[in-house]
């Protein structure tokens, strides 16, 4: 593979990354005021600035790479939603906290083995990336798997609300394994690592903490997918336009 190609190949993965990490920390501020309790109101936000860092290295990365002069600010807020490839699990809506700590153990359970891996990536600005964020997603999935113990083992109530979150993330898992050919090619080349490589002990994480929180592993009869390809649920529009409106209206804006 030549260097050109390999350059273009890192770019479109720094922006799948930075993506996937902007759509979760945007997600996860949507609590911000609106938690259980206190406490738990500055968990949520301090996860959801994790998310916000991480996206603003991996997308200030992508756009060095692409070398046409767009920063950080322009690939967040001024590129519409067919042209944001992160994985539909990250922009499905917040739900009930049921339905957000359900997903985010899912994507924590996920982030940490990968994470670990992609820390040791031949490209040293991916490496070092993914070195800070395995660090947070460790703190995450000790967070998300304690509360899914909590609501699974606890009340009929909460019980019943995250056994119904788990049914309805659940079709969203595989893409967390899937590789587009670009991404591919950079397994082969030491700079990613290998998503499918990670299910068998992701799947096997995941069904010891639901046998103990008393719940039952969903069906993987029904998958959907498109994010990498800008094939997107209807959710991520009307998120973006919340997002990007101040950027828009008022373009240039600096805090």
């Amino acid at each position: 593979m030549s260097k050109a190609q390999t350059r273009t190949d890192t770019a479109k993965f720094a922006l799948a990354l930075g993506d996937d990490a902007l759509t979760m920390g945007q997600r996860l501020s949507e609590w911000i005021s609106n938690g259980p309790f206190l406490e738990e109101d500055i968990a949520l936000a301090n996860v959801a600035l994790d998310f916000a860092g991480r996206a603003r290295m991996f997308l200030t990365y992508a756009g060095e790479l692409e070398g046409e002069g767009r920063s950080e600010d322009d690939l967040a807020f001024f590129r519409d939603c067919r042209e944001f490839s992160n994985l539909l699990i990250f922009e499905l809506p917040v739900g009930d906290f049921a339905n957000t700590m359900a997903r985010q153990y899912l994507i924590d359970a996920f982030e940490v083995p990968y994470f670990g891996a992609l820390s040791q990536s031949k490209d040293e600005t991916i490496a070092a990336i993914a070195a800070k964020a395995v660090k947070e997603c460790r703190y995450h999935l000790r967070r998300s798997r304690d509360w899914i113990l909590r609501l699974g083992d606890g009340s009929e109530e909460s019980h019943r609300r995250v056994h119904q979150a788990f049914i309805d993330v659940w079709p969203f898992v595989a893409e967390l394994f899937e590789m587009p050919e670009y991404e591919a090619r950079l397994v082969a080349a030491g700079i990613a690592a290998d998503r499918a490589a990670l299910r068998a002990g992701w799947q096997s994480e995941v069904e010891a903490t639901l046998r103990e929180a008393t719940l039952e592993v969903p069906d993987d009869d029904r998958v959907i997918r498109g994010g990498r390809e800008g094939i997107h649920t209807e959710h991520l529009g009307h998120m973006l336009s919340q997002m990007q409106f101040m950027q828009r209206a008022y373009p240039g804006l600096e805090w």
